[in-house]
């Protein structure tokens, strides 16, 4: 009911929200008489920020047209891979002959995205600056509420499934980069494939920023899930999707709630952005401004999960712990990630990561403890939060060059 209710507000608020926008370009277009009446730059300030705080936010194009390499600019092709009903495997090809390619030599790099309420789109910067000196593809996880029930469920093992036929795919001279909540499925995957003595296996695995045993440093994410039984996330943030999208029917954790519960955990760091972007509209700042627009485009677009997924993530990652104490089975297998000898292992952190505390991923080198000391690394990024760890300066001018060092290294 509450996803139903959603929508009719949604459908609400529509008009209000055309009718904002359309008056902020009233009061700020040059060319408009009522742009040079007094007050016109606050009214036209809060008019756009009415319409940004309301209005609905669709998934962002990833926009990466071209990569520089030395004095070059080469064109950049997205291209669909593999095309499964809950993730599309993207390419980023240079737009080059098999020559140009070849002499490149760029090793290919398979970025697993997180399926955790933004769209993939989030890497963009991790895309950006890995172009140059790899060859990059991203999975590109679907909208649930845009799947057909025909398409059927999606649990947590499918999503290790899909990792290992997209490894598989790739494979050989492959390198495995996962992001905040893939880390786990990416070992499991990996684990999985050793085990069986898959031939497919990449060179490396770099896992960054994710709850590989969430009970070291538990932030306030760990003790949610931890506070709460199992029956209150199945009763409280399930729904269905309503009638007018494809997936009508499917159970879900609605995009809607999730950012709800994104603001919730810095409501008043939020508050103080948009006290900013109105400041910076009515100053005429447009630098700060687009900056502000370009930011909450992207935070503020998010997708419904599967309720299948995140259940399961919720039972087996955060609550029963099942990686780090070695009882999680996927399709019948124990996941036994010491049986991992020939991928080489990077942990990366962030000092001040609020969402996975320290030493939740560097667990990840204790559970392999079958791969020799000399192929595994672990970097902590000072003073680098969540984000940090795979956006920003501290992202592309150092985090971002380890990981290629590591990868060629062990290439």
């Amino acid at each position: 009911m509450l996803y139903h209710l959603h929508e009719m507000q949604r459908s609400f608020l529509m008009p209000l929200m055309q009718w904002a926008d359309a008056s902020s370009k009233i009061f700020s277009n040059p060319v408009s008489p009522l742009a040079h009446t007094p007050f016109s730059q606050r009214i036209a300030a809060g008019y756009e920020l009415m319409y940004r705080l309301g209005k609905d936010y669709e998934k962002p194009a990833f926009g990466i047209d071209t990569v520089t390499i030395g004095a070059d600019t080469v064109r950049i092709v997205e291209r669909i891979e593999i095309d499964k009903p809950f993730c599309r495997l993207l390419h980023f090809r240079k737009d080059l002959d098999a020559k140009s390619l070849a002499k490149l030599d760029n090793p290919k790099v398979l970025l697993v995205a997180p399926l955790s309420g933004h769209h993939s789109t989030l890497l963009r910067d991790t895309v950006r600056a890995l172009l140059p000196n790899h060859d990059v593809y991203i999975t590109d996880w679907t909208d649930a509420r845009m799947v057909p029930l025909s398409a059927g469920p999606f649990h947590l093992d499918d999503y290790i499934f899909y990792v290992q036929d997209f490894i598989r795919h790739l494979a050989p001279d492959l390198h495995v980069i996962s992001v905040c909540q893939p880390t786990v499925p990416v070992l499991a995957a990996i684990s999985l494939m050793a085990t069986a003595n898959d031939p497919q296996l990449p060179k490396t695995m770099t896992m960054m920023g994710g709850p590989i045993d969430p009970r070291r440093s538990p932030t306030a994410v760990n003790d949610l899930a931890i506070e709460k039984p199992f029956s209150w996330f199945e009763n409280t943030v399930i729904y269905s999707v309503p009638g007018n999208y494809p997936g009508a029917g499917r159970r879900v954790y609605p995009g809607f709630l999730q950012h709800a519960g994104f603001i919730a955990m810095n409501p008043g760091r939020h508050a103080q952005s948009h006290r900013e972007f109105y400041n910076h509209l009515v100053a005429g700042d447009d630098e700060p401004a687009e900056s502000h627009r370009q930011f909450y485009n992207e935070y503020n677009a998010v997708l419904d999960m599967p309720a299948e997924y995140y259940l399961d993530t919720i039972k087996t990652v955060f609550q029963d712990h099942a990686l780090p104490k070695g009882t999680w089975e996927v399709g019948g297998q124990l996941v036994r990630p010491q049986d991992i000898k020939t991928v080489a292992l990077l942990t990366v952190e962030g000092e001040l990561d609020d969402i996975s505390g320290a030493g939740q991923t560097q667990a990840a080198h204790d559970l392999c403890s079958g791969i020799p000391a000399k192929m595994k690394q672990d970097y902590v990024a000072e003073k680098a939060g969540h984000y940090g760890i795979f956006s920003g300066r501290r992202w592309r001018e150092t985090i971002c060059p380890k990981i290629g060092e590591f990868i060629r290294k062990h290439g």
